[in-house]
């Protein structure tokens, strides 16, 4: 055979490459309880599925001309599958010089940019990207014998257009910073694993040089730092084997790209007898709170949803589930963190979480209880109007279609961040509905302070003028005027959810125009 030879030689250096670091730095990868890039990729991707591209990659060490030992490229990639669906995947290889892009390379692999991310342009498929790198590394100016500056490269030029075009969905499964850090951020959406994975601009041995503060990775980064505290990373994940089910998950209610419409599943019934349940669902006195998670399991499919950043913005709830096996995505504010009232965080929160389900074709429902804006210094000082308003903003600029079921209060410029008047703005109303520009109780002192103060008795007079206005409170004098489009019985929410479905992926199709340049904003 005239090539056997090459073809040995081909087989030997791919092998070669197929180690990765070194046996120690292997051993200590395992002991800090994170696998190995290839492993990371064999657990994620459908068995035997993986297709490496730039496999011989890195730097050979020559004698006389014979390749006597090989350091692979520290990022690993290729195209490969999850439940059957194409994607392209790469991820850095710690135990190679920490993740970090030492050698010189005529094209980059990935991390920042890169072939990586230029194949799921190029094929329009979904980009799955396993963090763990430590960012740049001093070593390699010395290597380059220059500095450069950072803003001449197009490396998150080719990172935006992965997000104007395809899915985009990161597990940060190591202590990361810099560049990856960053690019950790730049995605659709990330997960990272507690106790084992950290990210932030620089490391504590930088931080302790730069500022003089004592930090861990733990204290500086961490999941309770990220996920809990900042909300930079949107779900945390038990060890690296729940952040490859969330990913499957995640991916499992996103098109391929921003041309397709999210995949069907085979529809399932809601959880038997739980719909009859919804009428006793919402208290009378509307000071007592009650979950919305038990309304949102009583209307979906199964009773399972796909909750995005649950830790994080707790005001609002956001979760992307499936009615008669197709998906949507869930807005709904949360009676049990500060009585439902948009908050700085929640607001960021449905921000994103609007944009994510617009520029993937989701058509959107808004489970409504909110009595405005959070109130008081705090708020304030945090700028919850400047993300309140925000947050309408976006939800005027969504093209797909929503529904909108007010079930207790919906009251002034949070209210407004509940539907989207540009469209058709479908409200329905539970008959615990109640709604105005401010509610009662914190309204009668504003507006009749004086008629109040000047009273014999003051109490007397308050309840005596709230009592009145409560009258006016009732769902059907709005009805009656067609303020709002129906009032249902909450048993039959989840046939009105199913009708609104069916029509919105008939419009659909019909919508799969080009996207905001910006796309989904980090």
């Amino acid at each position: 055979m005239v090539w056997e030879a090459e073809v040995e030689e081909l087989r030997r250096r791919t092998e070669m490459s197929n180690r990765g670091g070194t046996p120690d730095r292997i051993d200590r990868q395992h002991r800090l309880g994170r696998l190995t890039v290839r492993e990371r990729i064999d657990g994620l991707l459908d068995p035997g599925s993986f297709h490496e591209v730039g496999a011989l990659a890195g730097l050979g060490e020559y004698d006389e001309g014979e390749l006597v030992d090989f350091t692979p490229a520290s990022y690993v990639m290729g195209l490969g599958k999850i439940d059957g669906r194409t994607v392209a995947i790469g991820g850095e290889d710690f135990t190679i010089q920490g993740g970090s892009a030492v050698f010189p390379m005529q094209r980059s692999k990935g991390g920042l940019g890169g072939f990586c991310e230029e194949l799921a342009v190029e094929y329009r498929v979904p980009l799955i990207l396993l963090i763990d790198g430590a960012g740049a590394n001093v070593s390699a100016t010395k290597k380059m014998g220059t500095t450069y500056l950072p803003n001449g490269g197009t490396n998150f030029v080719t990172s935006i257009e992965a997000m104007r075009n395809v899915p985009v969905l990161a597990g940060v499964l190591g202590a990361i910073a810099g560049g990856p850090a960053g690019r950790a951020l730049m995605v659709h959406w990330s997960v990272m694993t507690r106790g084992r994975s950290a990210m932030f601009a620089a490391g504590p041995p930088v931080v302790k040089r730069g500022i003089g503060h004592d930090v861990t990775n733990e204290s500086l980064g961490g999941s309770q730092v990220h996920v809990h505290t900042s909300g930079c990373i949107d779900n945390e994940a038990e060890d690296e084997g729940d952040a490859f089910n969330q990913l499957r998950t995640m991916l499992s209610f996103l098109p391929d790209n921003v041309n397709e419409l999210p995949p069907a599943a085979p529809a399932l019934d809601a959880p038997e007898g739980a719909g009859e349940k919804l009428i006793d669902l919402v208290p009378r006195n509307t000071r007592r709170p009650y979950s919305m998670y038990k309304l949102i399991r009583s209307v979906v499919d199964g009773g399972d949803y796909f909750e995005v950043k649950p830790h994080w913005g707790n005001s609002v709830i956001t979760v992307l589930a499936r009615v008669d096996g197709m998906p949507i995505g869930i807005v709904a504010n949360n009676p049990l963190k500060n009585g439902g009232a948009l908050d700085r965080d929640g607001s960021d929160k449905q921000t994103h979480f609007l944009e994510l389900c617009n520029y993937f074709h989701i058509p959107i429902v808004y489970l409504v209880d909110v009595p405005g804006f959070m109130i008081g210094e705090q708020a304030e000082r945090e700028g919850t109007l400047r993300s309140g308003m925000r947050a309408v903003w976006v939800g005027l600029q969504a093209t797909v279609p929503q529904l909108t079921i007010v079930i207790r209060k919906c009251y002034g410029m949070a209210g407004m961040a509940t539907g989207n008047p540009r469209r058709l703005n479908y409200r329905l109303g539970w008959p615990s509905g109640e709604w105005g520009s401010i509610p009662i109780e914190g309204g009668v002192d504003a507006a009749y302070r004086r008629e109040i103060a000047n009273a014999p008795d003051p109490e007397a007079k308050r309840e005596e003028i709230e009592a009145d206005l409560r009258q006016l409170r009732n769902v059907f004098l709005t009805a009656e005027t067609f303020g709002i489009e129906e009032i249902i019985d909450p048993r039959k929410t989840r046939s009105y959810l199913q009708q609104f479905v069916e029509r919105a992926y008939k419009v659909l199709p019909h919508e799969l125009e080009s996207k905001p340049l910006y796309g989904v904003r980090p």
